[in-house]
């Protein structure tokens, strides 16, 4: 087994939020961590903000929407590394809204972004894993793939896609010596959900999310989880009959507006 010195990471959306907190853990552990995103300065600042760490973060520029653009990312990570041990397919958006305010093209971007960003990574990276004789592949979901909750529809649409895929995929990629994680976090301290106007429950740091993943990674765990507490909620709501679940999220949903 390689020391972690020889261990080669890419994170996409590893500039903000899990995605760089990931990428700084692995970094103290002494991997050489890829991090991609759409905005280079945005990586850059996360590289300026850890100089002991400066000679294992490595940005490049990602938008992860470009299937073009992801197999040139691998790559170039292949040539300059020589392989990929870990891949987290990470990068993701939210858009909050609902019937009242029903926005095809914002659907259709948090698809394209949350869904296809995956199956671009994937298209990219399994022919590199399978000619280096394995890997380790983790899609980052989310607990609202789990159950249909109002204002989220595009978000949790496209996060109970990854969970499907994520499924589908485990045992085929294990025939090929590649090992498949599925991360679904609830609410975690990120700038994406510092956007949410609502309380969010059991939220937790980024940093703290990073450990209880990359801790994770060694184990034989398909999902991993957190924060532990909202994860059970989520999954018994998920068991609940209609007509028990449908009286919760209606509860959810958000007042009308008075009329000024």
């Amino acid at each position: 087994m390689p020391s972690n010195a020889d261990k080669i990471a890419l994170i996409t959306g590893g500039g903000t939020g899990i995605g760089a907190a990931v990428a700084t853990e692995l970094a103290r552990q002494g991997w050489q961590v890829v991090i991609s995103g759409r905005r280079l300065e945005k990586l850059q600042q996360l590289v300026t903000a850890h100089p002991g760490l400066a000679n294992r973060l490595h940005p490049i520029a990602l938008d992860v929407t470009d299937e073009a653009a992801n197999q040139a990312v691998v790559a170039e990570v292949v040539r300059r590394f020589g392989r990929i041990d870990y891949a987290m397919l990470n990068a993701g958006d939210y858009a909050a809204f609902g019937a009242p305010d029903w926005d095809a093209h914002k659907f259709r971007y948090t698809v394209e972004v949350n869904l296809m960003g995956v199956v671009h990574g994937l298209s990219a990276l399994l022919p590199p894993l399978q000619a280096q004789g394995g890997g380790h592949i983790a899609i980052v979901s989310s607990v609202a793939g789990y159950v249909g909750m109002p204002n989220a529809a595009a978000y949790g649409a496209s996060k109970a896609a990854l969970i499907n895929l994520a499924e589908s995929l485990k045992p085929e990629l294990e025939q090929m010596a590649i090992k498949m994680q599925l991360i679904c976090p609830g609410f975690i301290a990120t700038p994406m959900t510092d956007r949410n106007d609502f309380p969010m429950p059991f939220r937790i740091p980024a940093d703290k999310a990073a450990k209880r993943i990359v801790a994770a990674m060694a184990s034989n765990r398909f999902e991993i989880t957190m924060p532990r507490r909202f994860t059970m909620i989520m999954k018994l709501l998920r068991l609940l009959p209609y007509p028990l679940l449908f009286p919760i999220t209606r509860k959810m949903l958000r007042r009308p507006k008075t009329p000024v």
